[in-house]
């Protein structure tokens, strides 16, 4: 009676149990983490080999932030194989956009990005494959806008509904206020962006492959999933954080070939570096539990 009701906890907590102690072990030890933290998480753990994982609250909604940067370097790559496009056409780089809320212009603020280099490029012209190179490697939300305007929004969310990459809904770009006010926000899964970066992993064409990847283990934030892990380890992510959200999303790569997809989503921080360190103690915890089988 007493196991049954310690599952039935687990359950109601929204966690996935798999059967095995030691999972049972690991997820009572990342709540413990996480406990010190005032505000929400969900995590998906994935094992790429054993095609098998975990799971905590992983349908619970988020603000994507910038991890829906990931489905926008995805379709990128996708128009450029069709030959819609082409990573080394050059783009004039604008700062003025259209809300998708009422049709009015907005621009993005120098002081409210991560990023220099495409705000100096302003007037002049860049390459689609170094908008996405700091897109996702600074999070640059003006490479971010040109490039969602380029492939289309619309076509991004074909592209996840086709794959069957549920959860993850790309609306638009970064900074529309008019859309921010009216409810028309980017929002995501834990087990959304599991199944996204499922999909990179695996994606049909080889070169294109190792060229996300390749952009992926560049990016620049590493204060969550890659922070205390061996400097031998690659991860391949990406991060998003807004006023009370911090995220990390992407793949581990161990040293032996063994690897693994990490999501772990954030909302409601009261303090968004408490949550962040969490977030690198969770992490470090699975790693240690999956590199020690």
């Amino acid at each position: 009676m007493i196991r049954y009701f310690s599952f039935v906890i687990l359950i109601i907590l929204g966690i996935r149990v798999n059967g095995k102690a030691q999972d049972i072990k690991m997820e009572k030890e990342i709540n413990k983490i996480w406990s010190n933290v005032e505000g929400d998480f969900s995590l998906v753990f994935y094992d790429l080999k054993e095609k098998k994982g975990f799971s905590i609250r992983p349908n619970e909604v988020y603000h994507a932030a910038s991890t829906m940067k990931t489905a926008v370097m995805l379709e990128v790559f996708k128009q450029a194989r069709a030959k819609k496009i082409k990573l080394n056409e050059m783009v004039t780089i604008k700062n003025e956009f259209t809300s998708i809320k009422d049709g009015s212009k907005f621009s993005l603020s120098i002081g409210d990005d991560s990023d220099e280099v495409v705000y100096k490029n302003i007037g002049k012209k860049m390459t689609i494959k170094d908008l996405v190179f700091y897109m996702m490697t600074v999070s640059s939300n003006l490479a971010t806008n040109i490039l969602i305007e380029k492939v289309g929004a619309e076509a991004i969310r074909k592209t996840l509904k086709e794959n069957n990459i549920k959860g993850l809904n790309v609306m638009r770009g970064v900074e529309d206020i008019p859309a921010f006010r009216a409810g028309l926000n980017n929002t995501t899964t834990a087990e959304g962006l599991k199944e996204l970066f499922i999909y990179v992993d695996k994606y049909p064409y080889k070169e294109d492959r190792k060229e996300m990847l390749d952009i992926l283990k560049a990016q620049k934030f590493n204060e969550m999933i890659p922070a205390l892990l061996p400097k031998n380890v690659q991860v391949a992510h990406k991060t998003g954080n807004v006023t009370g959200v911090e995220h990390d999303s992407g793949i581990v790569y161990l040293p032996n070939g063994q690897k693994y997809v990490l999501i772990l989503l954030s909302k409601n921080l009261k303090d968004s570096k408490k949550g962040t360190q969490a977030f690198a103690e969770i992490s470090k915890l699975i790693y240690d539990n999956f590199s020690a089988k």
